[in-house]
């Protein structure tokens, strides 16, 4: 037997020619071209019985090549081989009969079965044409991955494209259009992690499964993959009569095959697809979590403001690159207590939380001048064995990714790592405005009053009183610039209350009273 392969890419066919099993299958001439029309010129003189194709490809590309393939007496099996993104390709991979759609990266075990099938096949139908069965087998094949697309895609647009709409309805039995519609949300993956072992495919597989048995039996929806996200199935209900029965059903028989309670998100109704289901995305992202509902609607939205880590940033920082947990601890407690009495714990505020702790985290590797990618532990794990959503977990997990982070930056050796003494020093200069003393640095920084009066002056040669002193010296006197400001703006503006006592200090520092040095500036100017 013979094949061939048909690729622009050499390293595709090389990968193609190393990975499949030849001998097995009988096959021990294989072609090889780089475009449709060298492909067409070879598939003439040699007829090979199998047939690999790229779509994308320079010159004819595999569309016109299925083309011809379709309207020529070539009895080959086509196998195409694509990425998944490739929608068209995929539609004219059907239409033109090809055998089989295998999605690149290529995994080697599905390339040798799709090719020992490909080859049984080919033996059984030698020189006959595809049989009725056949055609049906391919689209089985993909079919699934045909209207999870055209559905995706349906979500996003206003109206229902009248070429669409004809397919809908001689598929489902159902003028889609004229329907008032109305979309059930929900994500597999406290499913996926609880019950399927992280094989993501296999829970979409069974659960859309299981949501169609049902909604067919009185032509009330249909469900689908989002092809747009990775964790979202959506079921479409075009008769919302019996839309709580169903959702209550499909609730029960999915908790049954998995022991896992879902959120499902059931939006308003509308004519239009794409406002049905950003009515149920807004509620599924949005919906309290605290409330254990297990179908959840727009009464369960509360209209609470979003939670921005990075406002704490700088607390953080400074809990971080004390190398404490139990100061990391405190500053996680207090933020977190924060967001349950005043924000709400919904799937929107952790998405935010996870992106934004990768922001910080991302920012202070920089400053540590951490340049390689580190595999660090993402801590997302926040549902109980039953899939129910866990505070408790939730905290755990966060702080496990404090944690680790602490241990990164404390075991990497970084020369310009700052001291206490340095964050002390930066903590001065940010906060010299505000009434500060001794103990509320020892407090802050974990360290003790005598160790800090110690080690400062070690470094800085003065005491934190006059560090602070000089620093809001020096700050007055770009202040006193200003002839429109009061003195005692200005001793408010450094970090005193008293102008007399400000004015005091001044002048032992400058050797001026805050006048006279103001109106020294004049005379200068």
């Amino acid at each position: 037997m013979k094949a061939i392969i048909i690729d622009d890419e050499k390293h595709v066919r090389e990968g193609l020619l190393l990975l499949a099993d030849w001998n097995k299958n009988g096959i021990h001439t294989i072609l090889e071209a780089e475009d449709g029309d060298e492909a067409i010129e070879l598939i003439t003189e040699h007829r090979p019985e199998i047939i690999f194709t790229d779509m994308r490809m320079p010159k004819r590309d595999g569309i016109n090549l299925l083309k011809w393939l379709h309207t020529s007496d070539i009895k080959s099996k086509t196998i195409v081989v694509s990425g998944y993104d490739d929608f068209e390709y995929m539609r004219n991979a059907i239409y033109y009969n090809s055998f089989d759609y295998i999605l690149k990266p290529i995994e080697p075990e599905v390339l040798n079965e799709t090719l020992e099938k490909a080859v049984k096949e080919w033996k059984q139908q030698a020189l006959s044409r595809r049989s009725q069965v056949e055609d049906s087998h391919v689209m089985n094949e993909v079919k699934p991955l045909y209207w999870d697309r055209i559905f995706s895609n349906l979500c996003k647009e206003e109206e229902i494209p009248k070429v669409i709409g004809e397919k809908i309805q001689k598929e489902f039995d159902v003028e889609l259009s004229q329907k008032q519609k109305k979309v059930a949300l929900l994500s597999i993956e406290p499913i996926v992690m609880k019950s399927f072992q992280g094989d993501r495919d296999l829970a979409f597989f069974t659960l859309i499964n299981i949501c169609n048995e049902l909604l067919r039996k009185q032509n009330d929806g249909v469900c689908f993959r989002n092809s747009e996200k990775d964790e979202e199935l959506v079921i479409l209900f075009w008769n919302h009569k019996n839309v709580s029965y169903l959702l209550e059903e499909i609730y029960s028989l999915i908790f049954q095959y998995s022991k896992v309670c879902p959120i499902i998100a059931i939006g308003k109704k509308s004519n239009h697809l794409n406002e049905a289901y950003e009515s149920s995305l807004q509620i599924f992202l949005k919906h309290s979590l605290v409330l254990q509902k297990k179908i959840v609607s727009n009464e369960d939205v509360e209209s609470k403001p979003l939670l921005h880590l990075l406002d704490y940033s700088n607390e953080l920082k400074w809990a971080i690159q004390s190398g404490s947990t139990q100061q990391v601890d405190a500053q996680l407690h207090k933020i977190i207590s924060i967001m349950e009495n005043m924000h709400t714990l919904s799937l929107e505020q952790l998405n935010l939380w996870e992106n934004q702790f990768q922001i910080l985290r991302n920012n202070w590797l920089k400053e540590y001048e951490i340049q390689k990618k580190l595999p660090f532990y993402r801590g997302v794990d926040y549902w109980k064995e039953d899939g129910s959503f866990s505070l408790a977990k939730f905290k755990e997990e966060k702080e496990k990714e404090f944690k680790e982070l602490i241990n990164t930056l404390s075991s990497v050796k970084y020369q310009k790592e700052k001291n206490n003494m340095q964050q002390i020093e930066e903590y001065l200069q940010e906060h010299y405005q505000e009434d500060i003393n001794l103990q509320n640095i020892a407090d802050r920084f974990f360290l003790s009053r005598e160790y800090i009066s110690r080690k400062f002056k070690q470094e800085y040669h003065a005491t934190i009183t006059d560090y602070l002193t000089n620093i809001r010296m020096e700050q007055a006197k770009k202040l006193l610039e200003n002839p429109y400001l009061k003195i005692y703006e200005i001793a408010y503006g450094v970090g005193y209350q008293n102008e007399k006592y400000f004015s005091k200090v001044f002048k032992k520092q400058v050797g001026l009273t805050p006048n006279e040095y103001k109106h020294s500036l004049s005379s200068k100017s």
